[in-house]
């Protein structure tokens, strides 16, 4: 599906209601299926969250998590420590591309039963599980934070909980300390310091109800809005001042681009007024990857020159998103410069109008994109991969009085 966008409104007022994050949910659903006292609220209706919860309902099989990196690292380590399982778990293409070796390893040395059923290092997995005894492990923190949570979010069901040591520099901190708050918050032991996590074991808990926060990755197409417009008052709900997310960052970071965001109860309001931003953005964004689509392009759309480090991991997410940054930007006429961790692009006086957006199986190309549409008319290709993450962003994008043919 393509779809063509446009929006000549410059002052936005508008109040939307946001799924619940999908990597707390993702997180959640993990703890219930080791726990089932666990109740969750606010789950995200986003396409990896059912996907995760339908394959830890189906237990057993052939496994398709589709587009799903976080179900593949998640289940991956679930599968391998829940006895009786044999489970073979497979993706889209793109998943078999995508490495798994750094965690199958520390799995594979805890005792875990799991074998390539292709090309060793990447999906699709063959695994039989079975107890792990094994307390303490090493693991690479360099390459996805995601590792790390998989293995966090087994441990207090080992027999004696889990120890992991963590090596090289830790990327994407916020999210292994989303994961520590979460399990304590459903009453699980543990503690996050310098280069070693330690998970207690815990054969039970108790109930508990934990609500799920909404998405601040999601948010962030709403800042891009709100930094773009002349002015702009966005209210969104089920949001906290103190959050886990580590995208919730975007508070002070659009700081620079005239965006302020008044912390209400339950809730925040992006506020822009017209004429106040920064004329050049810098940001390191190894703690907070996902953004870094968001800020790229609002930059563009303001003709401001932006430097974004700490990027290495976007080469192995959906897509290459570094290249695939470039591809896109340069259609409009800017002049992009990329490494293996690091973007620069130049300032651009005029934008090229009727761009058709590749989303090359990437929600967050789609939603990035999608407020350049307040300076020049575009299409984006292959819209609904939104559902991904945030089924409802085109709707949404309508309460904005975006034009969404």
């Amino acid at each position: 599906m393509t779809l063509s966008l446009q929006n000549s409104n410059k002052n936005l007022i508008s109040e939307l209601q946001i799924t619940g994050s999908k990597s707390e949910s993702n997180r959640l659903l993990i703890l219930q299926a080791l726990y089932p006292d666990i109740q969750i609220e606010n789950l995200s209706n986003s396409d990896d969250t059912t996907v995760l919860k339908n394959a830890l309902e189906k237990g057993s099989g052939v496994i398709d998590i589709h587009h799903a990196g976080t179900a593949m690292r998640f289940l991956t380590a679930y599968f391998a420590s829940k006895e009786g399982c044999d489970v073979e778990i497979t993706g889209s293409k793109r998943m078999t591309e995508r490495p798994i070796r750094l965690l199958v390893d520390a799995l594979q040395r805890m005792g875990a039963n799991i074998e390539y059923k292709n090309e060793v290092g990447y999906p699709p997995l063959l695994i039989k599980g079975k107890k792990l005894h094994v307390d303490s492990v090493k693991l690479h923190a360099n390459v996805s934070s995601q590792y790390v949570s998989a293995l966090m979010l087994i441990g207090a069901s080992l027999p004696k909980g889990l120890e992991i040591i963590l090596e090289g520099q830790i990327t994407s901190t916020p999210y292994i300390l989303m994961t520590l708050e979460i399990m304590q918050h459903a009453g699980i032991k543990g503690t996050f310091k310098d280069d070693r996590i330690y998970i207690e074991p815990a054969k039970s808990i108790a109930p508990a109800t934990i609500a799920v926060e909404s998405d601040w990755s999601s948010a962030s197409y709403f800042y891009s809005i709100a930094a773009i417009t002349d002015t702009a008052e966005i209210k969104l709900s089920n949001y906290r001042k103190t959050s886990r997310q580590g995208d919730s960052c975007l508070a002070e970071i659009y700081k620079h681009f005239g965006v302020e965001t008044e912390f209400q109860e339950n809730s925040i309001v992006l506020k822009k007024q017209e004429g106040t931003r920064s004329s050049r953005i810098c940001e390191d964004l190894r703690n907070s990857p996902d953004i870094a689509q968001t800020i790229a392009v609002t930059c563009l759309a303001l003709g401001l020159e932006c430097k974004l480090e700490g990027l290495h991991t976007l080469k192995i997410k959906e897509t290459d998103r570094l290249q695939a940054l470039k591809n896109e930007m340069e259609k409009f006429s800017a002049k992009v410069e990329i490494t293996n961790d690091h973007l620069h692009l130049l300032p651009c006086k005029s934008l090229n109008e009727n761009v058709e957006v590749e989303t090359y199986n990437d929600h967050r190309m789609a939603m990035a994109f999608a407020p350049l549409a307040q300076k020049v008319p575009l299409s984006i290709k292959d819209a609904d991969v939104v559902s991904k993450s945030y089924p409802d962003f085109w709707k949404d994008l309508k309460k904005l009085d975006f034009l969404v043919r």
